[in-house]
């Protein structure tokens, strides 16, 4: 068994122990300077519910960091089992908008249609995070529908199979 111990320079171990934790999959989008930018994050997680507050994680070393760190206004969109290409196209450039359903919501925020839920937020504060910052953002606007989500385990995406 790969094992970390703190103090080592394993970052690899620690990497695939922290990636047999199950996580859904979000894109991030806000109206950036030079258009329509969104990001793929697995980092996503409610931090409060009044007032309604919510964290999610960029890396600082993403060419897509600074516009999102600067971002007063941005949506989180929880992806279906379905959207496994919107994820993957978001995790490799940021103004893939093209030929999406979206629309623009307050401020121009980008806001992706048919997702099993969307968060409408307003930047609350900011921490760091070592390699990330903790973004938190107060929802404005919480939507949702039914659907199976999309999970990320062990670095594959898959589906959720709920107990009978």
């Amino acid at each position: 068994m790969d094992a970390f111990e703190p103090g080592s320079t394993n970052a690899l171990a620690l990497r695939q122990c922290l990636g047999r934790y199950a996580t859904g999959v979000a894109v991030v989008t806000t109206q950036a300077p030079g258009g329509p930018l969104g990001i793929t994050a697995n980092s996503f997680a409610s931090v409060s519910l009044d007032p309604p507050l919510v964290l999610w994680s960029p890396a600082k070393r993403s060419a897509r960091f600074a516009a999102f760190r600067a971002a007063q206004d941005y949506a989180i969109h929880v992806l279906t089992a379905e959207q496994e290409p919107l994820a993957r196209r978001f995790a490799r450039a940021g103004h893939g908008f093209e030929g999406l359903d979206w629309r623009a919501g307050p401020g121009g925020v980008p806001l992706l249609e048919g997702v099993l839920a969307r968060f409408l937020c307003r930047q609350e504060a900011v921490h760091d995070g070592g390699d990330h910052a903790i973004i938190v953002g107060r929802v404005l606007e919480a939507v949702q529908r039914e659907g199976a989500p999309l999970v990320f385990l062990g670095g594959r995406y898959g589906g959720f199979a709920p107990f009978a």
